[in-house]
């Protein structure tokens, strides 16, 4: 029988590293800025959770990078996944701590961290990349800050992890292999079209006998209403859907949109639940990860005002810009556009539905 060596609390957690690591650079160069200490507590919490948040994204990429996933692999995502928008809630709850920070207070400290800054928060970038952020996607602007003021063994992290496969394209290759196209003689796709131009018929009829809408108000309403058609038809023509993919209008692959799609509308079918879980939970963390964005862009106005921040950006514009330029399952989020009425939801054959279902269900 071993015998297992007695573990110190302090010694299991190396508090010593961990709570001597506060270097201030204001005391280095003269008087200690109280607040700075602060400042580097907050930073290293920030970097500590943006590890354990790589440690579950990257093992739901393990799970997810091979040709077939079994059903039981989903619950583990969702678990990951529903930690992951935790942790984010944690980093949005935290910027109320700093914000206890005032502007003269950061002044006192604040031309000593240059040019150090976020951009060079390589696990920050890492996060982006596994998400699927990767270079090619990102703007112009964003091109030129991404890993220019990182250091060369940093760069070096950024360029294999730009390599390996991100989230966005292993769910996509996921949601690709779903059979959900043809069901024997049951065609859902020609059902559900077929439903979507009911609606799409019977709501022009509606705008066009509305007794209380004027002319401009009628061309204005007709005019949206032509512009939701329009978002309807890729669905159902590969080559509009893939000239949309090149010009970088959306994403996602139609195979994978329409299976997204089948997924959403039929949540309820037993087999279709965790998928759907899945895809809530990556929409949660894209939502979560851009409430973080503008409430970093927020506070960074709160104290800087409209200076240039420290790593030379133009600080709390250019923040708040990437809450919108650096969202990456952006279609996930554009899926309800898709969902039709329950009532003129197609059928499903029973044949189907059972074997959507429990097959020990009786009833």
């Amino acid at each position: 029988m071993s015998t297992r060596e007695p573990v110190y609390y302090g010694d299991y957690l190396q508090l010593d590293k961990i709570l001597d690591a506060h270097e201030l650079q204001s005391k280095k160069y003269g008087k200690e800025a109280h607040d700075e200490n602060l400042f580097i507590i907050i930073h290293q919490t920030y970097e500590l959770w943006f590890k354990q948040i790589l440690i579950e994204i990257d093992s739901v990429r393990d799970l997810f990078d091979t040709d077939y996933v079994p059903n039981n692999v989903l619950n583990t995502a969702v678990s990951r996944f529903k930690r992951v928008g935790e942790i984010l809630k944690v980093l949005i709850n935290q910027m109320t701590v700093i914000e206890t920070m005032t502007p003269l207070d950061f002044m006192e400290f604040r031309d000593f961290l240059l040019p150090a800054s976020g951009f060079q928060s390589v696990q920050f970038r890492l996060f982006e990349t596994a998400l699927g952020l990767k270079f090619e996607f990102r703007s112009d602007v964003e091109k030129g800050f991404f890993d220019s003021r990182l250091n060369a063994t940093d760069k070096e992290k950024l360029k294999k992890a730009e390599q390996r496969k991100s989230l966005f394209e292993l769910v996509e290759a996921w949601l690709e292999r779903m059979p959900f196209s043809n069901f024997g003689n049951f065609n859902f796709w020609e059902e559900y079209k077929n439903a979507v131009e009911s609606m799409l018929d019977n709501d022009e009829n509606i705008i066009k006998n509305n007794p209380t809408l004027n002319d401009l108000q009628r061309k204005y309403e007709l005019k949206n209403l032509e512009a939701t058609k329009n978002s309807f038809a890729h669905l159902f023509d590969s080559k509009k859907h893939q000239s949309l993919v090149e010009k970088r209008e959306i994403r996602l692959s139609q195979k994978a949109t329409l299976a997204a799609l089948f997924i959403h509308i039929y949540r309820d079918e037993p087999i279709l639940n965790l998928p759907f879980q899945l895809l809530d939970s990556i929409v949660e963390i894209d939502e979560l990860i851009t409430t973080w964005r503008y409430r970093h862009a927020i506070m960074a106005q709160r104290i800087l005002g409209t200076k240039i921040g420290t790593g030379g950006s133009s600080g709390h514009d250019y923040l708040k810009k990437t809450t919108e330029s650096c969202r990456v399952f952006v279609d996930f989020f554009n899926l309800p556009t898709f969902l039709i009425p329950k009532a003129e939801v197609p059928e499903l054959p029973a044949e189907l539905r059972k074997e959507l279902g429990f097959h020990f269900d009786k009833k």
